[in-house]
């Protein structure tokens, strides 16, 4: 049985990036309805992340023989990789509440205060983008982490009291995409710590052939292997493509989720072999046939394909990137040679004007950032 399931902490849970593309990783409010009818509730139903999965049974078990509270757990990752998943089957595992939030709910430390003084004893309490919480109230987590205590300020001034209050011992359970812009006090203070990958197209299968029963879709194995090629590596675009496909089958087709069938859904819905969308491949046609394969800026960039830069950067470079299409030099955005290739263009005579390529974004306001935006 699953553990009691708290939203009333949820408030803003959205992500900044609302999921308009098929392939966006980010998850809207009336997608999260859908995703919780399809989460896993223990870790035997959980596919994928083995590593994790095992780590995380041996802290949860251990903890549950000594009688005790399970330490802190951290999850980093991109999103839609099951970050919140196990976060709710830590809760179902330990059979105790789970109170949902986010960072950037949390604006004064009052507001964490009043959330952890309700805990009961041994309830799990989830951070959505834990590195975005506000400063004053990280600072009051610190001690409750530690000590399962909290320091009241009453007033204000050099009248100003401070009542300890003291929490029943509880598991914060934080998940963040950007582990990077954590604080190190803040980290340090987690016992374990999770880092999610993305999938494999195996895992993606057993995956979708899950959703597909518990959707009550009929899917072959032709087209489970067509929907997890083209889902990123993730399971919440796979699960969405799935969606989308079914809707194709019921109309157009008997039904039946075949390789035909999923590949001309993807096709209407614009996701091509690679996993790319409509805006993926505006955006390399954008950087090969107006600016030449680059270096081109991303904020030129993104007015070239009527976007916002925080749409560019947030929604397609990631995958870009790590499909090899795409590359970032200290001079802006560059096309590499497979992103020619998959657009059907001839490499230019030469090669294409790849420069020393960084492995992270620059930080915003920052030297580096100028020269990306130049």
């Amino acid at each position: 049985m699953s553990a009691p399931f708290d939203r009333s902490l949820t408030g803003e849970l959205a992500d900044d990036l609302a999921p308009e593309w098929s392939v966006s990783p980010q998850a809207g409010d009336e997608e999260r309805v859908v995703e919780s009818a399809l989460r896993p509730h223990s870790l035997d139903d959980f596919i994928g992340q083995p590593k994790v999965a095992r780590q995380l049974a041996l802290v949860l078990e251990g903890a549950k023989r000594r009688g005790r509270t399970p330490d802190h757990v951290l999850l980093s990752g991109p999103p839609g990789l099951g970050k919140t998943s196990l976060a709710l089957i830590i809760g179902s595992e330990l059979g105790t509440s789970v109170k949902i939030t986010s960072g950037p709910a949390i604006e004064r430390s009052g507001d964490l205060a009043a959330m952890l003084s309700n805990l009961a004893p041994g309830d799990v309490l989830f951070i959505d983008e834990i590195h975005r919480i506000a400063r004053p109230a990280e600072e009051l987590l610190y001690m409750a982490m530690e000590d399962f205590r909290v320091d009241v300020v009453v007033g204000k001034g050099p009248g100003a009291t401070a009542i300890p209050l003291e929490i029943n011992p509880f598991t914060l359970v934080g998940a963040t995409t950007r582990a990077g812009l954590l604080t190190g006090p803040l980290r340090d203070r987690f016992g374990f710590v999770g880092q999610m990958e993305f999938y494999e197209p195996a895992d993606l299968q057993r995956v979708l052939a899950r959703s597909a029963a518990l959707l009550g879709v009929e899917l072959t194995d032709e087209g489970s292997v067509e929907i997890a090629g083209r889902s990123r590596g993730t399971p919440r675009i796979a699960n969405r493509l799935l969606r989308r496909v079914r809707d194709y089958a019921e109309v157009e087709a008997d039904g039946r989720v075949t390789r035909a069938v999923a590949e001309a859904a993807l096709a209407l819905y614009d996701v091509d072999h690679l996993g790319l969308d409509r805006l993926d491949r505006a955006v390399l046609e954008a950087l090969v046939g107006k600016f030449g394969g680059g270096p081109v800026g991303v904020a030129t960039l993104a007015v070239a394909v009527g976007e916002e830069p925080h749409t560019v950067e947030e929604v397609c470079e990631p995958f870009l990137v790590r499909a090899g299409l795409l590359a970032r030099t200290p001079r802006g955005r560059v096309a590499t040679e497979a992103a020619w290739q998959h657009l059907g263009r001839p490499v230019p005579r030469g090669g294409v004007p790849l420069g020393r390529v960084t492995a992270d974004p620059p930080v915003p306001g920052s030297s580096s950032q100028a020269l990306f935006d130049a």
